[in-house]
């Protein structure tokens, strides 16, 4: 016997605002590497450039929006959108670093 199951839209997704305090640097420019590597330039000049590899490299070719290189508290590093990393997060002041 077959039955046709009706149906029905999920509910919309539980939302969750973050409270997560990140390190991160909006990306210039980025250049894949002969071995295979990445290497970031920073907009803010204060940093030196940084050359990711292996599988770390791989979040940051390829991609029109180069957006921004984050750092958890943990030390886990990831590639964020502009668009989604400005939505989400704005800059500390200098007299709210210590603060969560």
């Amino acid at each position: 016997m077959c039955t046709t199951a009706r149906t029905v839209p999920d509910p919309e997704l539980p939302k969750y605002k973050c409270h997560k305090v990140v390190q991160a640097l909006k990306i210039s420019k980025t250049v894949k590497n002969p071995n295979g590597s990445v290497s970031l330039f920073f907009e803010d000049k204060r940093f030196n450039s940084k050359t990711l590899e292996g599988s770390e490299s791989d979040r940051f070719s390829g991609e029109p929006d180069l957006g921004y290189y984050v750092v958890y508290e943990d030390g886990y590093t990831t590639w964020s959108p502009t668009e989604a990393f400005e939505k989400g997060y704005t800059l500390k002041k200098e007299d709210e670093v210590g603060q969560v």
